[in-house]
């Protein structure tokens, strides 16, 4: 359900207590109108195995990945950016949510607006609806990702000009082109982040023997991953058990390596790339040729990601200068100007 403008032209429909979260396979980040990001943490919970007792969230459960005793589990309950535990999902919501209520003193249950992939099916939306008014909120609206990441960045999105965003998270790419505040065409693949780190975990197996966590293929990834040459190479030193002797050992991995390891993910990025182009409206294709395209989300950080797409479509790609906010900050606009972002919103 979409909501028709007069219905708030009256009053404001998000007042000063309205919040937006961005609830990502990586992170979770929260909005509060007025004031901005309040909370950026990842989408990580440790609880009892037996009892279920929560034990940390974000920042505090992903430093025991791959770490804890055998009472305890370290969880990623959002899995290709959908809910794959709902139960955790919504102690998660709820934890970060009271920090906030408390934080800033709310009188009345907020109203919520929650990004969401634009692939995302009727059972997922009400999957994440009933985790947001379980975890405390009054009302929840949603916004799909790649319309908040043009949002975020600045794009017109109200007007007939066509603009494309990639937004390359943890557990999905999406790929639309959006035109006169809705989204005209859209790719929506289940690959990203985590995919280039179960990869990597792979390659290093294969390649040298070596079982490391996820957590050490992020690391990897992030310090020496690459999806093309970008002139200097770089080498790290890895730690993990080798699966020959079961004992700890370190190696010396080369990044031309590791952009080997992550070819298959990106593949499937480029060419989910491709099909957008392809079903793209003549006419906004050629306002993309004019425009480009604007790369956000945590993946377009990944070196030479740019250089390879533009290789690959012959398009001038543009990454953001803080792509790992993009969406969240574009749901705090549509919070600051309703009146302008109205139509993007549903139930």
């Amino acid at each position: 359900m979409r909501w028709n403008f007069p219905f708030f032209k009256s009053g404001s429909l998000f007042p000063a207590n309205a919040i937006a979260v961005d609830l990502g396979t990586a992170n979770t980040l929260v909005y509060v109108k007025g004031e901005g990001i309040v909370l950026n943490e990842p989408s990580v919970v440790a609880m009892d195995r037996e009892t279920k007792k929560i034990k940390g969230v974000g920042l505090e459960a992903k430093r025991m990945l791959g770490r804890t005793p055998e009472g305890i589990i370290a969880v990623r309950p959002m899995k290709d950016g959908v809910i794959a535990d709902f139960e955790v999902t919504e102690k998660m919501l709820r934890y970060f949510l009271e920090l906030i209520i408390e934080k800033h003193v709310f009188r009345v249950k907020p109203r919520v607006i929650v990004c969401v992939p634009s692939g995302i099916t009727e059972v997922e939306k009400r999957a994440v609806r009933d985790s947001a008014l379980g975890a405390g909120a009054k009302e929840v609206f949603m916004v799909a990702e790649p319309m908040a990441a043009a949002i975020g960045v600045g794009l017109p999105v109200e007007t007939p000009t066509g603009n494309m965003v990639i937004d390359i998270g943890g557990g999905t790419t999406e790929i639309a082109v959006i035109a006169l505040s809705g989204i005209v065409s859209d790719t929506s693949i289940r690959t990203g982040g985590d995919e280039m780190d179960t990869s990597i975990v792979q390659f290093m197996r294969s390649s040298y023997n070596l079982l490391i966590g996820e957590p050490t293929a992020e690391m990897i990834k992030i310090q020496i991953g690459s999806a093309a040459p970008m002139g200097e190479e770089r080498e790290m030193e890895v730690k993990g058990r080798d699966l020959v002797s079961g004992i700890p050992k370190t190696v010396r991995v080369h990044s031309s390596e590791v952009r080997d390891a992550m070819q298959q993910p990106i593949q499937q990025i480029v060419d989910a790339v491709r099909r957008a182009l392809e079903i793209t409206p003549p006419e906004l294709a050629s306002d993309i040729v004019d425009r480009g395209i604007v790369m956000t989300g945590g993946g377009a950080l990944i070196r030479g990601l740019d250089v390879l797409l533009t290789q690959e479509t012959g398009l001038p790609i543009h990454v953001d200068e803080d792509p790992l906010t993009c969406v969240v900050r574009g749901t705090g606009r549509i919070l600051d100007d309703e009146a302008k972002y109205w139509s993007v919103l549903s139930t």
